[in-house]
């Protein structure tokens, strides 16, 4: 029997560690062990520390199921099976914000600090070992955890500076967005690259020469040595479990030191510059809301975020709402809002309209493209897409598909809520006195409806009392 014919699906970016990988069957989210894998899950499951972090939801939600009770292939003979909790919506960390991946990273100490405490830790220290509940992250990699061999260093630091450490410390110390840095390279900062880039008086900035210079230095002295050479050294020279938990503790002090206020953004005071009136907002707000109620959507795109507002209302109504922003500024300053508010619907990220998350990493698959994970069963596009058709020079039947591309498998069930606004608007007219006379002739309300109702029925439309803007509800054909 074929894996497709069972129905089992693999994760593409489960590979790296072939003793557990995870699956897809049903519906369900499941994890293979091989067998020194499941003696490493009977320790976990059995120890101090891990149960009270699965109660307290840090760690994601996992139980072994009865592997006969499974169509899997007879190929696939794991000796145990986990299920594990499916995660709302996948994210990565080059769309997250300087307090997400933060918060991200202190999670992965404090889980890291509790397993060495018990006589654990992990094999790695990726920031891709992390996802979220809306404003709330949690660790998803059960298979990372082994026990700690005495004399031995955490194995996870390198990963964990140059994809948690190194980005923090890109944005707190020299006000750099970090996002293209981990977007470029899956495996994140290398030393070498951050030493130089913090030359000068930049290598005294705070944790830069011994998690840096340092970190770079070992590496270049080790290059040539074999990992069990390199252990046998430190076992020789006395490092030990306490010295490992005590580096742990210093890098959790280094992190939580690190800062970065969001400086002013257009886009953060794009409610008070909008040209919107009282009206206006009251009445898109209603109509968002008439979009919605009923509908129940399992997950709702805001693309084109901004401070979040209709994504709290969109949360009103739906299991998850995924809110997207290009200005990191923005998508910092939301988060912290949610955080607050302890919200668990709804997921902020930093995202590119025009140049959304693609494929990455081995084969272009092993981190899914930002389209690949958008099964959508609502999109809201308010004011976004001027931004894109003008701003961004993207042909208007190219944004309409985009858009509705994201409904492909909902059907009648998926809702596109749109506005247009006019080419009369004062940020239209903004927009375009910045490009060539009469490039955008096509950028007309009448072309953007043929558009529209060539790929969906126009169940609902409405004028904004400004004149300018225009509301549809679009559900998709076939």
């Amino acid at each position: 029997m074929s894996t497709s014919e069972a129905g089992v699906r693999a994760e593409p970016g489960s590979f790296r560690d072939p003793g557990n990988r995870v699956f897809y069957l049903d519906g369900q989210v499941l994890r293979g062990l091989d067998r020194r894998a499941t003696e490493d899950w009977h320790a976990l499951a059995t120890s101090e520390f891990f149960p009270p972090l699965l109660t307290a939801g840090k760690v994601c939600g996992t139980e072994p199921v009865d592997r006969d009770t499974l169509s899997v292939p007879d190929e696939n003979c794991w000796d145990t099976v986990l299920r594990h909790e499916r995660i709302p919506f996948v994210s990565y960390p080059y769309e997250w914000s300087f307090g997400m991946l933060r918060d991200a990273a202190l999670l992965h100490l404090e889980i890291l600090t509790a397993a060495l405490n018990s006589g654990f830790t992990t094999k790695d220290g990726s920031a891709y070992n992390l996802q979220w509940r809306g404003s709330t992250p949690v660790f998803i990699d059960i298979g990372s955890f082994e026990r700690a061999r005495d004399g031995e260093p955490w194995a996870g630091y390198r990963q964990f500076c140059q994809t948690l450490l190194y980005p923090l410390m890109l944005q707190a110390h020299l006000d750099l967005d970090f996002q293209p840095w981990l977007r470029s390279r899956i495996d994140g900062v290398e030393p070498g690259q951050m030493r130089r880039v913090f030359g000068g008086t930049r290598r005294f900035s705070a944790g830069v020469l011994k998690h840096v210079y340092l970190h770079d230095a070992m590496q270049a002295r080790h290059a040539d040595a074999s990992t069990g050479t390199v252990r046998a050294e430190l076992r020789d020279a006395g490092f030990s479990r306490d010295l490992v938990l005590s580096g742990v503790r210093a890098v959790e002090k280094l992190v939580r030191r690190l800062d970065w206020q969001p400086p002013a953004s257009h886009w953060e005071q794009y409610r008070q510059t909008c040209g919107y009136s009282d009206a206006d907002r009251e009445r898109k707000e209603r109509f968002v809301e008439a979009a919605l109620v009923g509908a129940s959507p399992q997950l709702v795109l805001d693309l084109g975020a901004n401070d979040g507002d209709y994504s709290r209302l969109a949360a009103r109504h739906a299991a998850y709402v995924v809110a997207a922003e290009s200005d990191p500024a923005v998508v910092e300053n939301l988060y912290r809002r949610l955080r607050a508010d302890g919200e668990q619907r709804i997921l902020p990220l930093v995202l590119d309209l025009a140049d959304p998350s693609s494929g990455g990493g081995w084969g272009g698959v092993e981190r899914a493209s930002f389209a690949a994970r958008a099964d959508a069963d609502a999109v809201l596009a308010l004011a976004v897409i001027h931004h894109l058709a003008i701003g961004r020079n993207v042909p208007l039947p190219q944004v309409v598909d985009w858009l509705v591309g994201f409904l492909a498998t909902a059907g009648s069930r998926g809702r596109l809520v749109a506005e247009f606004v006019h080419p009369e608007d004062p940020m239209a007219r903004r927009l375009l006195a910045n490009k060539p006379a009469g490039l955008f002739p096509d950028y007309r309300r009448e072309e953007f409806e043929r558009l529209l109702a060539r790929r969906c029925d126009i169940t609902a439309r409405e004028e904004l009392p400004s004149g300018t803007r225009t509301l549809y509800v679009g559900v998709p054909r076939g």
